[in-house]
């Protein structure tokens, strides 16, 4: 069985991210192992074409802040070291995965909703992140 001691968690600071990074940290625990947190601001184009896209719009270094300030409470509420918590700008699927492998990382943990009707075929960073990455995928289930 293999041991996991590197685990990305890839939240999105919603409510549910407490519950993905709650699990990331118990594996952790059960096996001795450390948890980085990561949230992405993504930049969302307006006609999406691909991760190659350039933003017309960057994103300002307030919107950063709130998301560090908020990754950092959350790291502390769950008995993590405030380095723990990581954020990065650009294509969410690109950045879990590049940050996975740059860890490098034995397991990421991310969240996953169900989906219902013509969501099912709409192509989500849970799917990518599965397909891309260099290690093991936990999705764990939120509402």
């Amino acid at each position: 069985m293999t041991v996991y001691r590197r685990i990305l968690a890839a939240i999105d600071l919603t409510d549910d991210s407490r519950a993905v990074a709650g699990r990331a940290c118990e594996i952790a625990r059960a096996a001795g192992g450390a948890v980085q947190l990561l949230h992405v601001v993504e930049l969302v184009p307006i006609e999406p074409m691909g991760d190659s896209l350039v933003p017309v719009v960057q994103i300002d270094e307030q919107t950063m802040a709130q998301a560090r300030a908020r990754i950092e409470t959350l790291a502390r509420e769950l008995g993590l070291p405030a380095e723990a918590g990581r954020v990065e700008a650009g294509n969410a699927k690109t950045q879990i995965l590049r940050c996975a492998r740059e860890q490098p990382s034995d397991l990421i943990v991310i969240g996953c909703r169900e989906r219902h009707g013509l969501s099912i075929l709409v192509h989500h960073t849970e799917d990518s992140v599965l397909h891309g990455a260099p290690c093991d995928v936990l999705a764990v289930r939120v509402r």
